[in-house]
């Protein structure tokens, strides 16, 4: 099993999200190993197509991205107490806090490196997750401005994560911005003088211009999946990953016989069954029993059967003439081809989950957008 990433896809949907928010700066979103497309391929594509940000949540990530050499304005968000807060900082990669011990660990990292740490605060607004609550948001301003006035640290952004943008008449969605900009008015008016203002993901960036502010943060979207799948509304996104196996074996089976663990699908007819050399330990989904939709030997089908670690079976049926060495596409972007969403509404969950949980022994062949040298071509990671 392979999975190929299409950076022209990408590239063309940095650009739509761009389209759709004109005002404001674009963070690629690209933790996660870019959502599975690969780390350092899909953040250089991003910002060669537009992004002014990159964003990840781990500073491993952030690392990386700087290591290898990309100086674009970075975003880390998530952070332990005892972390390398002195490596982020001497990389020049921006911090969120959401409490005063993390503002402490920040500042003492900044003094250690001589450095003034760049942090963005993050205020929860209800989603009851990451961020400053209530009465917490007024300690942590409270907190940060002795650390700005010592030249420690420099509150360059405030930000949030929404509920349910996803949901595009939800009423937490406008309740969050309000909230949002109250918070933003009260860091103001304590001295804070942040650069950018971000509250927009994927959802929010499509369906809700008013959440734009100074920056957005697309992540599912720049792979060409939609964050909204209940609104009949592709928004000219293009899927970037497109998953494909190669039958291992092919033969014929009675009608009546059991397949795979349990016998959990049984032949109605004399048949023809393929076995892909692919399982759970690659990323397909236990629950895709039965249910994994594929395109093999021309038409749409089924993984027939349990999912194994390393392998699942399909019904090619009975006037199949596949052979050993054929392709099949297990989701992809182009006409007949399952996609992503299609496995999400199969197993119950949501494309994110599907084209993340790939594992690593799923090769990704990138398939170049233009470059330099004017010229598309593959390689691998």
């Amino acid at each position: 099993m392979w999975a190929e990433i299409d950076h022209a896809a990408i590239a063309h949907n940095v650009r739509v999200l761009r389209e759709r928010a004109p005002q404001s700066d674009v963070m690629a979103v690209v933790k996660a190993d870019a959502y599975g497309h690969g780390l350092l391929p899909v953040a250089r594509t991003a910002v060669a197509a537009g992004a002014s940000w990159l964003g990840v949540a781990q500073f491993g990530e952030a690392f990386a991205l700087r290591d290898a050499g990309l100086t674009t304005p970075l975003l880390t968000w998530l952070s332990v107490p005892g972390a390398d807060f002195a490596g982020v900082v001497r990389r020049d990669i921006d911090l969120s806090a959401s409490a005063p011990w993390v503002l402490d660990e920040i500042a003492a990292a900044a003094r250690a490196e001589g450095r003034t740490a760049r942090v963005h605060l993050k205020v929860d607004t209800g989603l009851g997750r990451g961020g400053a609550f209530g009465a917490a948001w007024d300690d942590l301003v409270r907190h940060v401005r002795p650390l700005e006035a010592e030249g420690a640290v420099r509150v360059v952004g405030i930000w949030q994560h929404f509920a349910h943008a996803d949901a595009p008449e939800h009423p937490t969605v406008l309740a969050q911005q309000e909230r949002f900009f109250e918070a933003v008015a009260i860091a103001e008016r304590a001295g804070c003088r942040p650069e950018v203002r971000h509250l927009a993901n994927s959802a929010a960036t499509l369906v809700h211009p008013s959440a734009h502010a100074d920056l957005v943060r697309p992540g599912i979207a720049m792979y060409g999946l939609t964050p909204v799948p209940q609104v009949d509304d592709d928004f000219g996104l293009r899927p970037a990953m497109t998953v494909r196996a190669r039958l291992a074996l092919v033969k014929r089976l009675p009608a009546g016989q059991g397949i795979s663990y349990g016998h959990a699908y049984v032949t109605d007819a004399d048949t023809v069954v393929g076995l892909i050399p692919a399982g759970y330990a690659d990323g397909i989904p236990r629950n895709a029993t039965n249910v994994g939709p594929l395109l093999a030997d021309g038409r749409r089908t089924a993984i027939a059967g349990r999912v194994c670690m390393d392998q699942v079976v399909v019904d090619l049926g009975p006037t199949s003439t596949a052979g050993a060495g054929d392709v099949v596409t297990l989701f992809g972007g182009a006409p007949g081809e399952p996609t992503a969403q299609d496995w999400a509404d199969a197993t119950d969950t949501i494309s994110y989950e599907i084209v993340t949980r790939l594992g690593p022994r799923v090769p990704r062949l990138h398939l170049r957008a233009e470059g330099a040298d004017g010229a598309e071509g593959a390689e691998g990671a």
